[in-house]
């Protein structure tokens, strides 16, 4: 297992219990150019890429089996970030991917089957399950997206509730300038957030 252990020693106690495996005995895989806060809970067959910011009080949890008994991996790229309160799990048989430089605001719910293409943004307390999103889509705050395939640039807005092929046919607007705008804000302070908390021997590495 390898993973990045932030500012000196005083995470390395909170980091034994917070990433841990699943009964089946998977690891978190994690790049130790990414962050994991000391709150965040990493459990089972999870794999955290290069310079990941993982906030306070997230889930990334792996660890239901399919019919064979195996887990199926939970894939975090890139230059992602996890925030607050975040909780990305999966039914048994499926698993997550999330595309890299994609941001996952405060308190979302990211449950697999779902595959989340590159630099997408779900917002707070939006819910992405059973889905599959293409590059660029944009969910608002409290949206909905559950069951269907959206295109990429996909922009769903605060609080739509997207269940069918029907109610994506009704997304007529497109991310635009505005959203790509403040989605790439996202990203860089959270890249800046992951590289300051990093131990000073793996700063410079990501």
């Amino acid at each position: 297992m390898r993973f990045g252990t932030g500012t000196g020693d005083r995470m390395g106690e909170s980091l034994k219990t917070s990433i841990r495996p699943n009964p089946n005995g998977n690891w978190p895989q994690v790049d130790p150019t990414a962050y994991i806060d000391p709150t965040a809970r990493i459990i089972g067959n999870v794999h955290i890429g290069p310079a990941v910011f993982v906030g306070p009080n997230a889930v990334i949890r792996a660890d239901e089996t399919d019919s064979k008994g195996q887990v199926q991996p939970i894939r975090i790229e890139a230059k992602c970030n996890v925030q607050d309160g975040v909780i990305i799990h999966a039914l048994g048989g499926t698993g997550v991917t999330v595309g890299s430089r994609t941001s996952l605001a405060h308190g979302c719910i990211i449950h697999g089957p779902c595959t989340l293409g590159q630099g997408c943004f779900i917002g707070f307390r939006a819910v992405v399950y059973k889905a599959e999103l293409g590059d660029g889509t944009f969910v608002g705050a409290g949206g909905i997206v559950q069951g269907v395939d959206l295109a990429a640039n996909a922009l769903v807005g605060p609080g739509t509730v997207v269940l069918s092929e029907e109610d994506a046919m009704k997304l007529v607007d497109t991310t635009g300038q505005a959203e790509r705008a403040f989605a790439e804000k996202v990203v860089n302070a959270n890249l800046a957030l992951a590289k300051g908390n990093l131990r000073p021997d793996m700063q410079g590495k990501e």
